[in-house]
């Protein structure tokens, strides 16, 4: 990482026509996830460990490698089986319709902030897989009590762990508890959208397999925080993982060599699972920070996992404007997407607290965090002109 002083002015700042990605791109210093690694240092070390370990090609999912990885996540969770998925939403498209089949109901109880409500475009209707039924409020996590006021016969419910558009939230243990007791009474398929739950792990102080007892199934993510090519394991009973190997093929998934997916997240699954808990203790150092700058509000109010939301007292249009004048000026990548937020002139941002802010020095951060301050503080002025103005 280069630490450039933050009053120099970069000579990316004439730039202006570059696109958000190659502004991204253009920059020496990024605060969310990992260090981005070039599509040729990628292959060239998927090359490197593929020749050290003697790594031939699956063909369909059948081979060494993909089983044997397949063999390792299923243990760490403590299931019978699990089945290499291209996509998550494959993954839980698959899990669903399973499980409804075999309930003998097809409703699914989901958050209204589900990833399958937002972010997998109404695939379960329009492939008749099953139909959801929304619980519990978008603001909070839920609880048993969601389940239980629902009075038709659910085939299944989907709990995120952790639920990532409430800034990463996650129940309290007893109530997680809780929530499986009353599942596994009623017969009803659990199923976890576990896409980031390495990320919990440390804030839980408990081990994966902890965390997944007591779900009929569960889906983890191959690349968010494992900073993999893409991918996801289902995880399950054996009938019903070969029941889902079935389905992934007619939603065509059944892709000839998955060897590129599996290496990139095999070479680096133990060292990144290593890591965790170092991304936790900085996000809980982060915290600590963030009470020094008050327009930076943190949600949740106490570190859940290593990601969070930030809300910031600015419009979204406003905010992208002080990333893209801080990329521009000074190198340096705050944020990505920016969300609208229900208050006027506020918005939020998601942070991943990975590679990038685990090796920042500390000073560099605080220096950052002032540039950033001080660009909110102008902006937020503005926008409260413009209010006032309309009044």
């Amino acid at each position: 990482m280069t630490n450039t002083p933050l009053n120099k002015s970069e000579s990316i700042a004439s730039q202006s026509t570059l696109t958000d990605s190659q502004l991204q791109l253009s920059c020496h210093t990024h605060l969310s996830g990992h260090r981005p690694i070039s599509p040729a240092d990628n292959f060239s070390a998927m090359a490197k460990w593929c020749e050290e370990n003697g790594v031939t090609h699956d063909t369909y999912g059948s081979g060494k490698l993909i089983q044997d990885f397949e063999k390792k996540i299923a243990d760490r969770l403590g299931f019978e089986s699990a089945l290499f998925c291209i996509t998550g939403t494959m993954a839980q498209a698959t899990a669903l319709r399973i499980a409804c089949a075999k309930g003998g109901s097809p409703l699914v109880a989901v958050h209204p902030t589900s990833h399958i409500l937002l972010h997998e475009d109404s695939n379960y209707q329009l492939l008749n897989s099953f139909k959801t039924i929304q619980i519990g409020s978008p603001f909070r996590t839920l609880s048993v009590d969601d389940l239980r006021s629902v009075p038709d016969k659910l085939g299944a419910a989907v709990l995120e762990i952790p639920m990532r558009e409430i800034g990463g939230q996650c129940l309290a243990w007893d109530e997680l508890t809780a929530f499986k007791n009353y599942c596994n009474d009623g017969e009803i398929h659990l199923h976890m959208d576990g896409a980031r739950l390495w990320e919990v792990v440390a804030a839980y102080g408990r081990s994966e397999k902890e965390i997944a007892e007591g779900f009929n199934s569960v889906y983890v993510s191959l690349y968010k925080g494992m900073h993999g090519m893409g991918g996801a394991m289902l995880l399950g009973k054996t009938n019903f993982i070969a029941e889902a190997r079935k389905w992934t093929s007619r939603y065509g998934g059944s892709v000839y060599h998955r060897t590129p997916y599996v290496v990139s997240a095999a070479m680096q699954f133990d060292s990144r699972i290593a890591a965790m808990p170092d991304c936790y203790r900085r996000t809980v150092w982060l915290y600590e920070v963030l009470k020094d700058y008050p327009l930076i509000v943190p949600n949740p109010s106490v570190p859940q996992a290593n990601m969070l939301h930030l809300h910031m007292p600015v419009s979204r249009e406003r905010a992208i404007h002080i990333r893209n004048r801080i990329a521009a000026q000074h190198g340096v990548w705050l944020f990505g997407g920016v969300r609208h937020a229900a208050l006027p002139n506020h918005c939020s941002i998601e942070l991943y607290v990975g590679d990038n802010l685990v090796n920042m020095p500390d000073q560099r951060l605080r220096e950052i965090l002032n540039l950033w301050c001080d660009k909110l503080t102008e902006e937020a002025e503005t926008d409260s002109t413009y209010v006032n103005a309309d009044i």
